[in-house]
């Protein structure tokens, strides 16, 4: 079986998955005692999701893009990202719990502390990181875009070309430099 038969095979198996994972939740949906509830939640979600979520991750990220150690900020937006969606469903859902055990912590109190660690941390790596950096590439740079900027070594005007045998030296008709005279070696 070559490459692109096995894709396809894959897709459609994907696909055959998918469809069958849609009819059991439909099949769920109808089955659960007010469907139309569900439905509104569902839709909720996919507003919540493409309306707020969605936007914000973008402009963050277009906020991050241009930093020093951006990798490292989004490293640390993604810990705090993931740790906010976990405990969200602990924090808003509505009135006690009907098992007092179930949320026994202060489920605020602690989401503030971890997102305290993460910031904390986050900002010393970033102060170590900085201060391993040379003097020089915290300048301003030539490119403006906090880059710094790479020296090359510079090459002398005629050893370099002479040691390979081109164009060190003017040919028969002045010329300086390969294809001109008889191939630029100086004779």
């Amino acid at each position: 079986m070559r490459n692109t038969d096995a894709r396809l095979v894959l897709r459609y198996a994907l696909g055959v998955l998918g469809l069958g994972l849609i009819g059991l939740g439909a099949r769920l949906v109808v089955a659960e005692p007010d469907p139309a509830g569900v439905l509104l939640w569902l839709a909720g979600a996919v507003v919540l999701h493409d309306g707020v979520l969605a936007p914000l991750v973008l402009a963050v990220g277009l906020l991050i893009a241009a930093r020093p150690a951006r990798g490292l900020w989004r490293g640390a937006l993604i810990v705090a990202g993931s740790v906010i969606l976990v405990t969200l469903p602990l924090l808003v859902r509505p009135g006690e719990p009907p098992n007092p055990s179930a949320l026994p912590l202060p489920y605020g109190r602690n989401l503030a502390i971890v997102l305290g660690a993460v910031g904390a941390v986050t900002g010393a790596l970033y102060l170590v990181r900085r201060r391993g950096e040379p003097v020089r590439g915290r300048g301003k740079s030539v490119r403006g875009r906090g880059e710094p900027v790479r020296r090359t070594r510079e090459r002398p005007a005629q050893g370099w070309d002479r040691d390979r045998g081109r164009g060190g030296e003017p040919g028969p008709e002045g010329g300086q430099g390969r294809g001109q005279g008889q191939g630029g070696t100086g004779g």
